[in-house]
């Protein structure tokens, strides 16, 4: 079990260092391709509840999609409190503050509790496997948040975070796509 940590914290050791290769302006410009392609898929074209996520610098960015999208369909970002991601809806970047993890921006709302009614879930990662493994930051929130869902789950990631294998367990939650 240990060296499977160990493995894990080496590629993400070794992910972050790929990143820091890539300007933001870089990463945005990347960024855009992978969005264009999830909405030209069909089960994003018919969903109605989309939980997306407010990136952070070395992330896909995620800025102009939620804000394209935040008034056609409900789109819901995650809020960190304590361990937990609860899931607010996104109403315009002036409803949203500093929240208390990672220094990013969540919204303020009110938190949504239909978990169940979420038709796709837009994750990020550290790394996604072909094999669609996803391997996270390594605080479980969105392990938490994945188990026991049937959202149809897509991992989003840059090209250099998509590897033939990332070491996994059993209880991972695998992605149903993997958008780079």
């Amino acid at each position: 079990m240990d060296s499977l940590k160990n493995e894990k914290t080496e590629l993400r050791k070794l992910i972050k260092e790929l990143k820091k290769g890539y300007s933001f302006e870089q990463k945005k410009e990347m960024s855009k391709p992978i969005w264009e392609e999830i909405e030209t898929r069909d089960w994003f074209k018919n969903s109605k509840i989309v939980l997306a996520y407010w990136s952070m610098k070395d992330e896909v960015y995620t800025h102009d999609f939620v804000i394209k999208w935040y008034k056609e369909k409900t789109i819901l970002l995650p809020c960190v409190e304590g361990d937990i991601l609860k899931l607010r809806q996104f109403e315009g970047i002036e409803s949203m503050k500093e929240g208390e993890a990672f220094s990013i921006l969540e919204p303020t709302g009110k938190v949504f509790e239909d978990i169940a009614s979420i038709e796709i879930m837009i994750i990020p990662a550290v790394a996604f496997d072909k094999n669609n493994n996803r391997l996270g930051r390594g605080k479980g929130f969105y392990d938490r948040l994945l188990e026991n869902n049937n959202s149809l789950k897509v991992g989003v990631c840059f090209p250099f975070q998509y590897l033939d294998k990332i070491p996994a367990e059993e209880f991972d939650v695998k992605m149903d796509y993997v958008i780079k």
